[in-house]
């Protein structure tokens, strides 16, 4: 991927880089160094200044953001005049710790529409809070996006989904949200939404359907399914019981991010457009047998052989959201 290099332009987007490699803002001054404590919420004021960076630095305003699930981060790979920037170079952004997360950020164009997306994401497993794991949803926000594409990996718990479906989310259960936790913990800046968002409408109807049309013209309609997804907090796999427990609620495929992503997007009325690319079946019944166990390897080897098609359904979708511009 040609475009806009971190380490070596990144000085053009917020001021030079001084003697130790941090960089320095226009005037000289560096920029705001911010250390999240108590409950690990960037003020305002810090993700406007992380927003106005990569505007600056990559000459867009995107209007749709992508999260690239796990093994999925070709779904950047297809974005047209690419300016990156490596998450270590952006100021105050967390990086990326999982296998298959490059860790950067390309702004560009898809379709004719501008765009970013996040190669890597963050989990409430590597030991970030779930605000700080959400939190560039908030940066999307403020760089101009209104619609946020989030793609994950999962285990598919429905027993009529195979390995290589793709489930599009219409709703979610909360699992971590369950247990107390919630991207929107502590005070609440009404600069970004409501202190008590709804969520019945989290995941937009039209896109949906849309998503759905599109499958049905790929020829893949089979193999596409609208379902519930559920986040636990990871980094295990789920126990059998876990698993039972889980199909008892009507979850049809579970995985370990994307639910506080969304409740981010949503609480700063973004529309919303989700789907997991089955990776596994989970195991849901007692068994020796050491095929039966989910692998981070075989997570990897699912998405790379469905990764094309993965590509052409988002490029589609943002097509369609296009023509209506």
């Amino acid at each position: 991927m040609t475009g806009y290099s971190s380490k070596t332009d990144v000085a053009t987007a917020n001021g030079k880089q001084n003697g130790s490699g941090n960089q320095t803002g226009e005037n000289g001054t560096k920029p705001t160094e911010f250390t999240p404590q108590g409950n690990h919420a960037y003020p305002y004021e810090v993700i406007q200044e992380i927003a106005d960076f990569i505007v600056k630095g990559s000459g867009i305003r995107p209007k749709i953001g992508i999260i690239c699930g796990s093994g999925l981060g070709s779904l950047a790979d297809i974005i047209q005049n690419p300016k990156v920037f490596d998450y270590e170079k952006i100021p105050n952004f967390p990086v990326s710790t999982v296998e298959g997360h490059a860790g950067r950020l390309v702004v560009g164009t898809l379709e004719g529409a501008n765009v970013m997306a996040m190669q890597g994401r963050f989990h409430f497993y590597e030991g970030y809070p779930l605000a700080k794991c959400s939190m560039p949803v908030r940066v999307m926000k403020l760089c101009g996006v209104e619609y946020l594409f989030a793609t994950n990996a999962a285990g598919g718990i429905n027993p009529k989904y195979a390995v290589g479906d793709i489930m599009l989310m219409h709703d979610h259960v909360n699992m971590l949200g369950f247990a107390g936790n919630s991207p929107l913990q502590g005070p609440n800046d009404p600069r970004f939404g409501p202190r008590f968002p709804a969520l019945v409408n989290s995941y937009n109807k039209d896109l949906i359907n849309k998503a759905i049309e599109i499958s049905k013209t790929m020829g893949i309609e089979s193999s596409v399914h609208v379902g519930v997804y559920s986040c636990l907090g990871g980094p295990t796999y789920e126990t059998i019981a876990e698993l039972k427990a889980l199909r008892m609620m009507g979850v049809d495929a579970v995985g370990m991010s994307t639910v506080h992503e969304v409740i981010t997007a949503r609480h700063c009325d973004m529309k919303v457009f989700a789907f997991s690319l089955i990776t596994n079946k989970c195991a849901t019944e007692y068994s020796d047998k050491k095929d039966d166990e989910a692998s981070h390897d075989e997570v990897m080897a699912v998405a790379k052989n469905r990764q094309k098609t993965c590509c052409e359904l988002v490029s589609r979708l943002v097509a369609e959201i296009q023509k209506t511009a």
